[in-house]
């Protein structure tokens, strides 16, 4: 008898920086490994999330043995609540400790209380479903960061997640490079690995370095020093804590993640301050500049984060001026570069100082670069390689470092969201295309794919909206009191009140050709009035703003 094939489908995280999501499936079980999302792009109007499309998941909920998460960062994290909540949550959920307190803080904040949240540590094993499950502890910019070796009758694959080979990590746990050897000796049949930084020769500095740049930077400041990073990055904090210590500075968390995760970490260990160091954003204004570091989420240029409303004025705590020092201690993600550099024209605009890690190296990527991808695939020396966590840039160059570490090109499989890669004893191959894309999260609902809303918000921004209100008699059609009309956001000309005569005489025109050809019909009649009209508004304004006819009978 023939065994069944390992399936390994992404629905997220290839061909795009975020939403990581990676259902592993053999013999009729199925784990499920990270649930991240993305923050929406300018075009995504309105949209304050972007999910993986889990439609493939809904009508396999009940295959389903667990969800295992690498770490605690939003694009590998954070659509876990949308998905138990669409999925079930009695979905049994498996990471490290800080992993699974930041898991419980998101899923404490939506209501979902029943779900079993598992802390393993590295080294342990998970027996689900066909699956034997390890957790191996790597180095990333956020403590409890694993990879996920899967293992069943086919063989083991790896997900790393996201990686670097830091030597002198700030918490003093290198990467489990013995354990990833020991893969490569055992004989490893996938490697699914993090390609975000393969376009960057070299390694990565350490994680360390950060800390005596950040104090050498503070140093040089005579007011009050903004430091900006993710709220997850728990060791920054703790560097920019230390060096507020050394300078005699006080420290003020701003940011309701960047307070919630702080917590955690302290409560886990993880970070280590003395009782006084933290003052309430509320208490700030009764120490002169010269004694605070303020701590802010914000470094991507979030549209409600704590830096961006500071920089546009609008912070109900915290109003920068004229000597303050803002410190970038990360950099962009891609696609955020616009966002971030509008964030930091507004703050020279009040007169801050802006220093980034172009400028001084206050900021080590979490991310191995070339070097490092070399290594962790001379460590585990996969049969297959299926490059992860990337744009398609990124996922090429990803392939050409494992040929060239001698990966034969026919092993190096550069897929796509929704393409599985089926194995079993005779190779590997991709099988038949799957249902993946984005779902939105527009205010705390999850809406279709499709959702045409997109398209209608993005007209709005452009060119506004037209509503025209017509009554018409029920016997005959015709028009029985002038039309209303109402622009909102439409750019018009000086002599607007013509231009309404004008559209006022289409309207009739329109309302009394529709009425010799009898139509009669509500939604026809609309139909009619709103192509004549489009027709009639981009003919004198060059525009085509959304036109919305209500036709009254009487």
């Amino acid at each position: 008898m023939a065994k069944s094939k390992l399936r390994v489908l992404p629905l997220g995280g290839l061909g795009e920086i975020g939403k990581n999501m990676t259902v592993v499936e053999y013999d009729g079980s199925i784990v499920v490994v990270d649930t991240g999302l993305r923050f929406p792009t300018a075009e995504q109007v309105g949209i304050d999330l972007v999910l993986p499309d889990f439609t493939y998941l809904r009508e396999r909920a009940d295959d389903i043995e667990g969800i295992v998460i690498t770490h605690g960062h939003e694009d590998h994290l954070g659509a876990l609540p949308w998905i138990l909540r669409e999925l079930g949550t009695d979905i049994p959920v498996y990471g490290g400790p800080l992993t699974m307190a930041m898991a419980r803080s998101k899923l404490d904040e939506h209501r979902l209380k029943d779900t079993d949240l598992t802390d393993v540590r590295p080294g342990e094993t998970l027996e689900l479903g066909a699956f034997d499950i390890e957790l191996i502890h790597l180095t990333h910019s956020i403590p409890d960061m694993m990879a996920v070796a899967l293992t069943c009758d086919v063989g083991t694959m790896l997900i790393t997640g996201d990686y670097k080979f830091d030597q002198t990590p700030v918490d003093g746990k290198p990467a489990d490079v013995s354990r990833l050897a020991e893969l490569g000796r055992e004989g490893l049949l996938l490697l699914c690995g993090d390609s975000t930084n393969a376009d960057r020769p070299g390694f990565s500095p350490s994680e360390s370095v950060a800390g005596p740049n950040l104090e050498a930077v503070f140093g040089r400041c005579e007011g009050r020093i903004v430091v900006t990073c993710f709220a997850s990055n728990i060791h920054r904090v703790q560097q920019v804590v230390d060096a507020a210590k050394v300078h005699g500075r006080r420290v003020v968390l701003v940011g309701r993640s960047m307070r919630k995760n702080i917590n955690i970490g302290r409560m886990l260990g993880h970070i280590d301050v003395e009782d006084g160091t933290f003052v309430q954003p509320r208490e700030a204004r009764d120490f002169p500049d010269h004694k605070l570091v303020i701590v802010s989420t914000g470094s991507q240029g979030e549209p409600l984060s704590a830096l961006r409303r500071m920089a546009h004025r609008d912070h109900p705590q915290v109003e920068l001026h004229k000597g303050d020092t803002v410190v970038f201690a990360a950099t962009s993600i891609p696609g955020n570069e616009r966002a971030v550099n509008d964030t930091i024209d507004r703050l020279y605009h009040i007169g801050c100082d802006v220093i980034t890690a172009r400028d001084a190296p206050i900021h080590a990527s979490g991310h191995g670069y070339q070097e490092e991808i070399k290594l962790m695939l001379n460590l585990t020396r996969p049969k297959y390689v299926m490059p992860f966590h990337g744009d398609y840039k990124r996922i090429h160059l990803h392939g050409q470092l494992a040929e060239s570490v001698g990966v034969p090109a026919e092993n190096v499989f550069k897929g796509e969201n929704g393409l599985p890669l089926e194995l079993d004893g005779d190779g590997a191959a991709f099988g038949s295309r799957e249902r993946a894309g984005m779902i939105y999260v527009d205010g705390v609902d999850i809406g279709d794919p499709t959702d045409v809303a997109l398209r209608d918000r993005r007209m709005l921004s452009a060119d506004g909206i037209f509503v025209v209100v017509a009554t018409i008699s029920e016997q005959d059609g015709s028009s029985v009191a002038d039309p209303e009309i109402i622009f909102r956001g439409v750019p018009y000309p000086e002599d607007a009140e013509g231009l309404l005569g004008d559209i006022r005489g289409a309207i009739t025109q329109s309302l009394e050709k529709a009425a010799r050809e009898e139509i009669r019909e509500v939604d026809l009649l609309q139909q009619v009035l709103h192509d004549d009209l489009a027709k009639f508004v981009y003919d004198r304004l060059r525009r085509r703003p959304m036109v919305l006819p209500v036709v009254v009978e009487v």
